[in-house]
């Protein structure tokens, strides 16, 4: 009995070496996605036109790296907001952490190099060589073209600095272990001919990330089988839980009927400046959709997305959109 319980605690303790050396390997040589490029980004008018273009409309970098109303439907971005961050994610909105999207205006990023800062968005890796957690849906942006990527950095270039600063994020267990594991090296695409419309819209989504929103997941990865079907949960504190739509070619439950022109239309009722912003009350439907912001993407690359989505398989699944908060007196 001796024996067996000696055997025991040596087999605990190496259990526990084997533990302790994994998660300290994990800590401490991941992430690996090699040392930042020798780069240079040449600002020219072309790169910041289309820098402007994708992180405003497309990628939507300004989407979350700003102030959103969210007293207003779909939540519009609040107008000088450009760049500074702050939104918060933590358990009012169930995610297991407490993380405050950084500041990417000149402020923060005029100590990164260029070479850092492509690093960054292709690979999912920081300045200082830690994870970056993929909020940032940056394994889309993995994607990206290079110039499209240098666009990107020309334009967070020219953003007026504006002064903010937040704590440094707080993950739980096992997440902060697990994400020093996720960042991997970028296989960068190219811009297809917009002429080949199918190519050119699988990019667009590629690249837009609509599949990280319109797919419901299982420990951060897209369940197999249901890519674009919907059912994603998103809390959103005071008014309840949104879940994204069905956007697969189901005629009942996804965009199947959808015409070209409906397609385009929903996006660009957004558009017109003679539109207020409605306001939301407490409980009341909401949606985190950056309808504002896809809005001023070009009818041509909608019409482009629009295309590949109708080769996208359909899957039935019916989506109940939004589940009010409880009001209680």
């Amino acid at each position: 009995m001796k024996k067996f319980l000696k055997y025991t605690a040596y087999l605990v303790v190496a259990v526990i070496l084997i533990v302790i050396a994994g998660v300290s390997y994990v800590t401490l040589a991941l992430p690996n996605v090699g040392e930042p490029e020798n780069i240079k980004v040449e600002i020219t008018p072309q790169r910041l036109e289309r820098g402007k273009y994708l992180a405003n409309h497309v990628t939507l970098c300004m989407d979350c790296h700003s102030t959103r109303d969210w007293s207003k439907f779909a939540g519009p971005m609040v107008e000088g907001t450009d760049g500074m961050g702050g939104e918060k994610f933590d358990n009012k909105v169930d995610f297991p952490g407490n993380v405050q999207v950084p500041n990417i205006t000149p402020y923060h990023l005029s100590n990164w190099t260029d070479g850092e800062l492509f690093r960054a968005i292709t690979t999912g890796v920081k300045k200082d060589g830690s994870a970056i957690f993929p909020l940032m849906p940056w394994p889309g942006y993995s994607k990206m073209s290079r110039e499209d990527v240098y666009a990107i950095i020309a334009y967070l270039r020219s953003l007026k600095p504006i002064k903010t600063d937040y704590p440094e994020r707080k993950l739980d267990f096992p997440l902060n272990v697990l994400v020093h594991t996720m960042p991997q090296k970028a296989t960068l695409g190219a811009v297809p001919n917009e002429k080949d419309t199918l190519k050119y819209g699988e990019y667009l989504v590629t690249i837009a990330a609509c599949k990280d929103c319109h797919s419901q997941v299982n420990q951060g990865k897209a369940i197999a089988g249901l890519e674009y079907a919907g059912g994603r949960e998103f809390k959103i504190p005071g008014n309840g839980t949104v879940r994204s739509a069905n956007i697969t070619t189901d005629k009942v439950t996804g965009i199947g009927s959808w015409t070209k022109e409906q397609f385009v239309n929903r996006f660009k009722t957004y558009a017109d400046s003679s539109r207020k912003p409605v306001d939301v009350g407490p409980a009341e439907f909401q949606s985190i959709m950056p309808w504002y912001r896809y809005a001023g993407m070009k009818a041509g690359d909608l019409e482009a997305i629009y295309a590949y989505m109708r080769t996208i398989k359909p899957i039935k699944n019916k989506v109940s959109k939004f589940t009010p908060t409880e009001i209680r007196d």
